[in-house]
């Protein structure tokens, strides 16, 4: 599955501190989750802003998905918090 959104990035200071995208799509996602899933709602995926992509894993949160904004990919692409970003997800199902 891809999907391509865009959206801010935005900050969560947590135990350790994260820069998310929220996922708009996030009822897609839902349909393939337990196919997908490895454990506590995570669904690995590649992530691409710009000329990067890493892999990572969507969290869910508030009944959607959130996709974390690695730092190497930060660093790659010069991003900071309120930046909008053009996202593309891709997700094995």
């Amino acid at each position: 599955m891809r999907l391509r959104f865009s959206g801010p990035i935005w900050f969560w200071r947590g135990p350790a501190p994260f820069h998310f995208v929220t996922v708009p799509e996030a009822a897609m996602i839902a349909e393939i989750a337990p196919v997908v899933t490895y454990g506590w709602g995570m669904i690995p995926a590649s992530v691409t802003i710009g000329a990067t992509t890493v892999t990572t894993a969507l969290w869910p949160k508030d009944g959607g998905y959130i996709v974390p904004v690695k730092k190497a990919l930060q660093d790659a692409e010069d991003l900071a918090v309120d930046d909008e970003v053009e996202v593309v997800l891709d997700i094995d199902a």
